[in-house]
């Protein structure tokens, strides 16, 4: 997938930085996530009033990269269940391809004590992305110092694909991270969600809001309540609990379930995987 013009122009406007530096300067590992769900083409115009020392992220010359996500549940929905239903200890599994350097992680997400997000990550071989069995103990001894009890006697298995381009902005006056989603594609099972004129913003600071999130509130958007995990599966599964996704469903993937013009089986989409 192309990168869009307008986004395009306006990220290649803003100063680099390598990604040894952006580690080094914001990992951010345990986080104040806030994500915004916005129109894509309204991006460009917001990217020009960041303030003026924001740098994005730049590898081998390329400014926007296509991230594929495996997300890993047990056969009755436990992790999508807690976190429907907003239980203090949830947890998210998942594996992550970067495309361009094949490139893959296992990540485990929890959410620590002051209900920020707490993310644990293993390099991983990318051919085994599909699979636990390598890093169960990892996934396990992860889960359990968050006080996650019992995990090893969870199945998990392979319940959702999502694949999206992220540019990833650097604002050091917070020293915070912004990324940027957009090319937005689910799949669960022979089923495929795209929604291609949506973007997902999500800022990962401290305790103190970024300029981003400053400049999301002058014009109107809040956080908002959206998983790329739960979210999307409960688009795509619509008899599944999702009260917390309500508004967002109804608001943002209206007409996108599997019945709407965005879904529809992935077998019917071929050569189209490689969207980011």
């Amino acid at each position: 997938m192309s990168t869009p013009a307008p986004l395009g122009a306006a990220l290649g406007e803003l100063p680099p930085i390598g990604l040894d530096e952006l580690l080094a300067c914001a990992m951010l590992q345990t986080r104040v996530d806030r994500k915004y769900v916005l129109p894509a083409d309204a991006l460009s115009a917001l990217l020009t009033r960041l303030p003026a020392d924001t740098r994005v992220l730049e590898i081998d010359g390329d400014r926007r990269f296509a991230y594929r996500s495996l997300y890993f549940d047990t056969p009755d929905l436990l992790s999508y269940r807690l976190t429907a239903h907003r239980r203090r200890r949830r947890f998210k599994i998942r594996t992550r391809v970067y495309e361009q350097s094949d490139e893959c992680w296992l990540e485990v997400k929890t959410r620590g004590s002051r209900d920020n997000t707490v993310k644990a990550r293993l390099p991983y071989a990318p051919d085994e992305y599909d699979t636990l069995v390598p890093g169960r103990r990892f996934v396990d001894t992860t889960l359990a110092g968050n006080r996650i009890e019992g995990s090893h006697r969870f199945t998990f298995v392979p319940t959702l694909t999502t694949r999206y381009h992220r540019a990833t902005l650097y604002l050091p006056g917070t020293n915070s991270r912004v990324t940027i989603d957009t090319g937005l594609t689910w799949q669960d099972g022979d089923q495929e969600l795209r929604l291609p004129h949506m973007a997902i913003v999500e800022t990962k600071t401290g305790s103190t809001a970024s300029p981003a999130d400053r400049l999301l509130w002058q014009n109107k958007y809040r956080p908002s309540r959206i998983s790329k995990y739960a979210t999307g599966l409960a688009a795509l599964r619509p008899y599944l609990p999702a009260t917390p996704w309500r508004r967002t469903l109804r608001r943002e993937f209206h007409g996108a379930g599997p019945a709407g013009d965005t879904c529809r089986p992935a077998r019917e989409l071929s050569g189209a995987g490689a969207v980011g």
